[in-house]
């Protein structure tokens, strides 16, 4: 197991160096106003329009780095500074989401797929490392069944990593519709524009980071697999 934990720890090494990139991005972004002096919602709610989208809220929620789209109630959720601030991180974020929200409007597949899974992802992200631990305990005592667990663990576990793969187009083609927006309708000057495009892209790597680590750890999970049986 010592290859897992330093899997492990490499992912949360990285990801905690790109979080810290992503708070330090908006932060700087979030000090460059914009010309046209839309809020986030504004900026939302316009997007909505320009797209034909009438039955979307856009609704204000606490905390940093909160935002998101629910497609089950059809909510554009900002978070309070995204909400009200008048900056290229707003302008960013808030369109981000509103490219989610045209993914359900248009039934984009790869957000149509990553639903789907949702109750799959939820079942085995909650017992899939139990499972795996389990299977490798009772490989150890010598159980005749403990490699057929721990493959059952391992399938659990390929279920999120799934969710994850999934994940990263479904975020990069929101970002990729928000910053098309963005300069078509001409609601961000040039500086603007390359803020918002800086700062979505290290959004979009906290996903690749969270997508490697996983594909990383589920590749090593299967080559212990194989080599228990040889």
């Amino acid at each position: 197991m010592i290859g897992y934990y330093i899997i492990a720890g490499a992912v949360f090494l990285l990801s905690t160096f790109v979080s810290r990139k992503l708070k330090s991005k908006f932060k700087h972004y979030s000090q460059i106003s914009l010309q046209n002096g839309m809020s986030g919602k504004e900026i939302a709610e316009k997007m909505l329009a320009d797209n034909g989208i009438t039955d979307v809220q856009v609704l204000a929620v606490t905390g940093q780095l909160t935002d998101h789209y629910n497609p089950r109630d059809k909510t554009v959720n900002l978070s309070e500074v995204v909400y009200s601030e008048r900056n290229a991180s707003a302008a960013a974020v808030s369109a981000h989401e509103v490219g989610h929200a045209i993914q359900h409007a248009t039934a984009y597949s790869w957000l149509k797929l990553r639903s789907a899974i949702v109750p799959m992802v939820g079942f085995s992200g909650k017992i899939s490392n139990v499972v795996i631990m389990a299977g490798l305990g009772l490989s150890a005592a010598g159980t005749a069944f403990g490699n057929t667990v721990f493959l059952i663990g391992i399938a659990l576990f390929a279920v999120t990593t799934a969710f994850t793969m999934i994940t990263l187009p479904v975020e990069y083609d929101a970002s990729n519709r928000a910053l098309a927006w963005l300069e078509s309708e001409n609601m961000v000057t040039q500086e603007e524009h390359a803020g918002a495009k800086d700062a979505l892209k290290w959004a979009a790597r906290t996903y690749l980071v969270a997508a490697l680590g996983s594909l990383a750890t589920l590749l090593y999970f299967i080559s212990m697999f194989f080599s228990r049986r040889s």
